[in-house]
């Protein structure tokens, strides 16, 4: 027992699931999240001595978590809320001294009426599973006056599918290579991506409570690279590229997507893609007399989910 020593400490509450309405008469706003708060700090004696005088409890965690999604005028900003809930917390309780929260955004859109096209101004469809995704790490080490934060935005199982305009030849080809080179194909994957914002100070709360928050520069609405800015353009870039470009690989397509967040994005130091290949295998018919694995006759396909591909790469700013 005399041989072992804890090395790092860390625990919060998983899993709080909220749903907010932002009402300005008969037209609303919603958001749905996920949210993770993980606390760092002087926590050592409830794993070494079982003192547990230095715990905020998970439950407490939780209920803060609801009660700043009731009050924080950032809710509707994951980014935002998420900087605002960190900042709470560190500045709240003096021997935390570093809070991760992270969040998940559902997606959410305003139903477009078929009459009108009009958005309707309180219902809303989930038209697709892609989820925006927030990391943030808000630091108090150097002292609650003092406080940093690091917040990496992204975007998680963005469904994308080609029928065309994608190529894959030249490759390496020894006794280990069964694939063929085609110059057309089905490209299709599950984005993943995750863009890191330059380091950011934040302002300490000066009330009571600890609930005042200001928004840091670069974050608030109307800022050149805010936050809901950013992730717009993020997802179109991405979506942009994939569509459009004549793509070689995937390794050129998904260089060229991070080029463009890059450089439309002042506020985003790097992205990181991971793109998995979405295998569509055309069926042989050759038994029957019908050719469906040429290019050009290829038509009917069995998608394969395992195993597959896996493309990442992280592109930065110079």
């Amino acid at each position: 027992m005399s041989e072992s020593v804890l090395t790092s400490a860390r625990y919060g509450k998983d899993l709080i699931r909220v749903f907010r309405v932002v009402r300005d008469g008969e037209f609303h706003q919603v958001v749905e999240y996920n949210v993770r708060v993980l606390l760092e700090g002087d926590i050592e004696t409830s794993y070494l001595v079982a003192d547990n005088s230095v715990v905020v409890t998970t439950d407490a965690i939780k209920n803060i978590t609801y009660y700043l999604a009731k009050i924080s005028p950032h809710i509707l900003s994951p980014e935002r809320f998420a900087l605002h809930l960190g900042t709470h917390i560190v500045s709240k309780y003096a021997h935390i001294h570093r809070a991760f929260i992270t969040v998940e955004k559902l997606r959410w859109s305003r139903i477009a009426l078929s009459a009108n096209d009009h958005p309707h101004p309180h219902s809303f469809v989930r038209d697709g599973n892609d989820r925006q995704t927030v990391e943030v790490e808000v630091d108090a080490s150097a002292g609650k006056d003092k406080l940093s934060a690091k917040v990496t935005s992204g975007l998680t199982d963005l469904l994308v599918l080609k029928s065309g305009g994608s190529a894959f030849y030249g490759f390496v080809r020894d006794e280990y290579t069964t694939l063929q080179e085609v110059d057309d194909r089905i490209l299709s994957t599950s984005v993943d991506l995750t863009y890191t914002f330059a380091p950011l100070s934040l302002s300490s709360p000066t009330d009571d409570k600890k609930l005042d928050f200001t928004v840091p520069e670069g974050f608030a609405l109307g800022d050149v690279w805010d936050a809901a800015n950013v992730a717009t353009r993020v997802r179109n870039a991405t979506l942009d590229i994939f569509a459009l470009d004549a793509s070689a690989s995937v390794q050129a397509t998904l260089f060229k997507m991070g080029q463009r967040v890059i450089a439309e994005n002042a506020g985003v130091e790097s992205v990181t893609y991971e793109l998995p290949n979405k295998h569509y295998i055309p069926v042989d018919m050759k038994y029957i007399g019908v050719d469906n694995t040429t290019p050009a006759n290829a038509e009917v396909f069995v998608p394969v989910s395992a195993p597959s591909g896996l493309i990442s790469a992280t592109i930065s700013r110079k």
